[in-house]
């Protein structure tokens, strides 16, 4: 197999006629650990340890065949010779990532680390292979690979953005780091921005309800960021790209300590400070931003491999955009238009294992959010944290069963300068600032029941305590029934729920240009999701193709959604009265013809509306269709050329009355190419262009030259009534570019 060295030497000879075989199992310059290495043949084995090591003793003379094997990891045999007496001391033996196998540890859709083909719950999972075939400065870019998952821009002055799964807005994806929801309400509009890439083991996204397991904000989907083990991760790397628009961005990872404590420290700095104006609107096309993260994750060594990890993340960015002459001495005034946010947030997790039978695991994480910020000659200044802890106990059963039970509790307490947060006093009269405080305790149990080798059940239920709506149900069924390891039929039942979380409804965080208005008290979404999911795999010694199809079904109730039409200066939120559906298909397909060709593409068709009153209207930015695909060919090592894209249909847009703007947007595709050469296990170079057919939607801004809607009331000059409009946005603002990068890790 392609990078599988040969052997280095042979020691000394040792008596007895028999050898001992050692070597080292690596995997893009990093340690493969418990991989399992063997004899074909023979019952000699044994398994790598924390750094890839391996022996294999008493190995009689002749010639073997080496074969090694690892969940997520390509297959490998490699010939190898034995000389009586003499021990075989190998170098190091290259193992290769492989999508292919669908065999990638997963924990997002059971709480407990399975391999993806025996999950009763589909799961994609996403890996650093995937994110250099489309280097990103932010994760919030790179996740729009998956299909159905879309990276959402909610405003064309300041750029914010959430992740919508299978149509569905940003607010029902749930973002977790390492399992437990460190972001918060806040997590698709901030949460992805600012984690270093060099710190990512990889991304599972689950579509569809989670609330049996992760209680509130699991309605539409969770996406679940793994971080890297200290222990295995690389000793030190370091990851720099610029674009020829002038941004600037830099991963750099150092892992100190092996023995007792492993340390694993990242930073991640991103700088764009040259405004531009490609379509000449008179605003800047993308926001200028200076961005500083800062991750940290302690791992203790225990016995039995049991876990013990803290971790801590800083970041501070601001971001600002506007009018082409407008600077930081404007902010707050309505003499030249900007859009200014500065963001502190801070975050911690830790998990624990127990020394008991099972798995007794406890885990805790707390976040702060400071935001200061200005829209246009509006302030908008809001605080957030929330603390999050939860004990729970895994334990298998007999042979069949596999038991999960827990506890949880989160707590929220929000504040921000807006009537969002003022009550009235006791006499009804007064307003008083009270900031919002939300406790929503929970407990959860789950059985996974292995019926027999080919049938898997999953039941799940999940009861939370919400202060003002009392009880909250979320049962959860799952059923995998694999005949063989070519075919897989897994079904699945489950409800999702939301409270109410005024940060998260475009509450001034996603636009200034309009006022938020609550029509009335909001009542707590509920979810109810059905899916189906069929995998199909042809597997060969070279060659490799799969098909992975899913039918899916959500049905809201009391769903919030925001009326754009009623009034062109606001957004008025309501539970709506009636009906909101989110149905359709995906289907992924993927080829890896022999080694030098590889081929993903994924295609999803959706119909995502709200029914009121037998009036059905879709719902604002869900694409009819869209589509992603990965083309790599690897040519004569070390090069290889990566060709990337997105494509999206028809989606709805927020129009004003009378707009002359297009109510649907165009079919469009975003297409990159990059270009990288390997130079050793250390060094990669690349290059390459992003949005090749330079797609720009057009008049993303209503009235830019009138952002203060001075003149909006003259009939004259503005006969329809047009107000000054940022939401009309559904791609970025940011034409064909080029970019450069280098990489460089030490294992």
């Amino acid at each position: 197999m392609t990078g599988l060295l040969p052997v280095v030497g042979f020691a000394q000879p040792r008596a007895g006629g028999v050898s001992t075989v050692t070597g080292r199992v690596l995997s893009g310059g990093k340690p493969v650990a418990y991989a399992s290495v063997a004899l074909k043949g023979t019952t000699r084995g044994a398994a790598s340890d924390a750094d890839g090591r391996f022996r294999l003793d008493n190995v009689a003379a002749g010639p073997h065949t080496l074969v090694l094997s690892a969940i997520g990891f390509a297959r490998a045999e490699r010939p190898i010779t034995v000389k009586e007496g003499e021990d075989l001391v190998l170098g190091d033996i290259a193992m290769e990532r492989s999508t292919a196998d669908l065999d990638e540890l997963v924990v997002t859709g059971t709480m407990r680390e399975v391999s993806r083909s025996e999950s009763p719950v589909s799961i994609e999972v996403i890996t650093p292979a995937l994110f250099r075939k489309n280097p990103s400065p932010v994760l919030f870019d790179a996740v729009g690979m998956v299909n159905g998952v879309r990276s959402q821009l909610n405003c064309s002055v300041c750029n914010t953005g959430d992740i919508h799964i299978n149509g569905m807005e940003g607010p029902y994806t749930m973002i977790l780091i390492d399992g437990m929801p460190i972001v918060s309400a806040l997590s698709t509009v901030y949460g992805l921005s600012g984690i270093p890439i060099s710190m990512i083991e990889r991304v599972e996204v689950m579509k569809g309800p989670g609330g049996a397991l992760y209680g509130s904000e699991a309605m539409g989907g969770i996406i679940n960021v793994i971080t890297k083990d200290p222990v295995l991760a690389p000793q030190a790397s370091a990851e720099v790209i610029g674009t020829t628009w002038g941004e600037l961005n830099a991963d750099i990872g150092v892992r100190l300590g092996r023995k007792k404590v492993s340390d694993l420290l990242g930073v991640n700095v991103f700088n764009y400070s040259s405004p531009r104006d490609g379509n000449n609107d008179g605003f800047t096309d993308v926001t200028l931003q200076q961005r500083v993260s800062v991750f940290n994750k302690l791992a203790l060594r225990r016995p039995d491999r049991r876990v013990a990890s803290v971790a801590a993340r800083y970041v501070n960015e601001g971001r600002w955009g506007g009018q082409m002459n407008w600077t930081p001495a404007f902010a707050g005034s309505d003499s030249i238009y900007g859009e200014t946010i500065r963001t502190n947030r801070w975050e911690a997790i830790g998990q624990y294992q127990l020394p008991v039978p099972g798995t007794l695991m406890l885990q805790v994480s707390a976040n702060g959010h400071r935001q200061r910020s200005w829209y246009g000659a509006t302030p908008y200044n809001a605080e957030q944290q929330v603390y999050f802890g939860q004990l729970y106990w895994s334990r298998k059963l007999g042979q069949r069963h596999d038991l999960l039970t827990g506890l949880a509790y989160r707590h929220t307490r929000y504040h921000d300068n807006t009537p969002a947060t003022n009550v009235l006093d006791d006499a009804g009269e007064h307003v008083r600032d009270r900031p919002e405080q939300r406790p929503l305790p929970g407990l959860f149990v789950q059985d996974e029941w292995s019926m027999n080798e080919f049938h898997k059940l999953l039941l799940g239920y999940r009861l939370d305590n919400d202060k003002d709506h009392g009880l909250v149900h979320s049962p959860r069924v799952a059923y995998k029934w694999a005949p063989s390891g070519r075919w897989a039929v897994r079904a699945n039942f489950g409800t999702g729920f939301r409270v109410v979380n005024l940060f998260t409804e475009d509450h001034a965080a996603l636009t200034g240009a309009r006022k938020v208005v609550i029509a009335h008290e909001l009542r707590p979404e509920r979810s109810l999701n059905g899916s189906l999911n069929v995998v199909r795999k042809w597997p060969r010694e070279k060659h490799f193709f799969g098909l992975d199809g899913t039918l899916f079904y959500t049905h809201f109730s009391n769903q919030i959604v925001p009326d754009y039409s009623t009034d062109a200066d606001l957004i008025i939120y309501d539970n709506l009265d009636g009906r909101a559906v989110s149905r359709g298909a995906s289907l992924n397909a993927e080829a890896r013809i022999g080694q030098p060709l590889k081929l993903h593409a994924g295609a999803t068709w959706m119909d995502v509306f709200k029914e009121v009153r037998g009036m059905r209207e879709d719902l604002y930015f869900a694409p009819r269709w869209s589509g992603t695909f990965t083309a790599s060919y690897t040519f004569s090592q070390p090069w290889t050329v990566d060709l990337t894209g997105q494509v999206y249909g028809p989606m709805r847009l927020p129009v004003l009355p009378d707009d002359f703007r297009p109510e649907y947007s165009p079919t469009y595709a975003l297409l990159n190419l990059q270009v990288k050469r390997t130079i050793n296990d250390r060094w990669e170079i690349y290059g390459g262009a992003k949005n090749l057919l330079n797609f720009i939607p057009k008049n993303p801004l209503m009235r830019p030259f009138d952002p203060f809607d001075r003149l909006a009331d003259d009939p004259v000059s503005n006969p329809n009534g047009y107000t000054f409009d940022t939401v009309y946005i559904y791609a970025p603002v940011q034409g064909v570019r080029g970019f450069l990068g280098v990489r460089w890790v030490v294992g």
